[in-house]
C-alpha cells in the first residue's frame, strides 16, 4: 500500500507555529498523506519558567497540544492517523523537568533534539565567524552523544541543526570532518538503543539546500546498522505538511532503507517505501 507519514508536525500550540491541529490534519488529507504526528515543542529548560517563559507554559502547551491531537485522530479515524507526540529539546539540561513533561500524557511518539547548547542561546539566535564555529560543533555533537546515550525518545531530530543557521547566515561551509568519531558514536547508540534518526526535510526548502542530515549521513547510519528512519517536514504552518517527505523517502531508499518507521503508543511501525 502506497502510504506517505510526516512525523514532525508543529501547531499553534507551539510558540513558533501559526495552525491548529485539524488545520493540519486537513491539509494532510488534501495531500494524500496517511499519517501525522504533532510533535510541539516542549523545551526541558524552559518548563521552571512557567508562566514567565517567552515561549509560554510549555507544560500548558503540550497538554493542550495532546487533548487537540486526540480530539482529531477521533475525528478523522479511518481516513487519517493522527498520532500525539512532542519535540522534547534539551532533555539532558533538566532531566527532572524532562521526566515531568514525559509524565503529561500517553505519547505515541516523541522527537528529541537540541536547539541550544548549555548556557547558550538557540543557534537561530547566535552570531558565527571562523573562530566559534568549530567550538560551537563541537558541543552541539557532544551534547547531541548525551542525549542520544541517556535520554528518553523514539527519533533523534534534524541531527545538523546548526549547519541551517551557518549556512544561512555566512560564507562558512563547516567540515564535519572533525567530529565524524562523535557522529558515529551517536549513530551507534541509536543502533544500540533501537532508536530511530530523523530525516528532516526542512533544509531542502532553506539556503543549505539538503535535509537534515544529508544523504551521506544518512548512508553512513545505514552503514552502521541503522533501521529506523523516521520522516518529517517540520511544518509549523498547514500548507508545509508533507513538504518533501517524498524526497526524504527517496533519499532513504537511495541510502539502502527499505523501510521507513512511524511510531503508535511510541512502538516503531515498519512501512514499506514505495517512492
Amino acid at each position: 500500500m502506497k502510504t506517505l507519514a510526516d512525523i514532525h508536525i508543529h501547531s499553534d500550540n507551539s510558540f513558533d507555529a501559526e495552525s491548529s491541529v485539524r488545520e493540519l490534519c486537513e491539509s494532510a488529507l488534501e495531500k494524500g498523506i496517511g499519517t501525522i504526528a504533532i510533535t510541539d515543542h516542549m523545551e526541558a529548560p524552559e518548563i521552571k519558567l512557567g508562566d514567565r517563559s517567552v515561549f509560554g507554559n510549555m507544560l500548558k502547551q503540550i497538554s493542550k497540544s495532546v487533548s487537540d491531537a486526540q480530539t482529531c485522530k477521533d475525528e478523522f479515524d479511518g481516513r487519517l492517523r493522527v498520532l500525539r507526540g512532542m519535540e522534547l529539546g534539551e532533555p539532558m539540561h533538566e532531566p527532572k523537568l524532562t521526566k515531568k513533561a514525559m509524565e503529561l500524557s500517553d505519547f505515541d511518539f516523541v522527537l528529541a533534539s537540541i536547539h541550544n547548547i548549555r548556557d547558550t542561546e538557540d543557534f537561530y539566535y547566535l552570531k558565527y565567524d571562523e573562530k566559534n564555529v568549530p567550538i560551537l560543533l563541537e558541543r552541539y555533537f557532544d551534547e547531541l552523544l548525551e542525549t542520544a546515550e541517556n535520554a528518553d525518545f523514539d527519533s533523534l531530530a534534524h541531527l545538523t541543526y546548526p549547519l541551517r543557521y551557518i549556512v544561512e547566515r555566512t560564507d562558512i561551509k563547516p567540515d564535519l570532518g572533525p567530529y565524524a568519531e562523535t557522529i558515529d558514536n551517536i549513530f551507534k547508540t541509536l543502533v544500540k538503543r533501537e532508536k530511530a534518526l530523523e530525516i528532516n526535510t526542512s533544509g531542502l526548502f532553506n539556503p543549505i539546500g539538503v535535509t537534515l542530515p544529508d544523504i551521506d549521513l544518512i548512508k553512513r547510519f545505514r552503514e552502521l546498522g541503522g533501521k529506523f528512519i523516521t520522516i518529517g517536514s517540520d511544518a509549523h504552518k498547514a500548507e508545509d505538511v508533507g513538504r518533501g517527505v517524498e524526497k526524504g523517502l527517496e533519499a532513504a531508499r537511495l541510502c539502502g532503507f527499505e523501510h521507513f518507521t512511524i511510531f503508535e503508543n511510541r512502538f516503531p511501525k515498519m512501512v514499506e517505501i514505495w517512492y
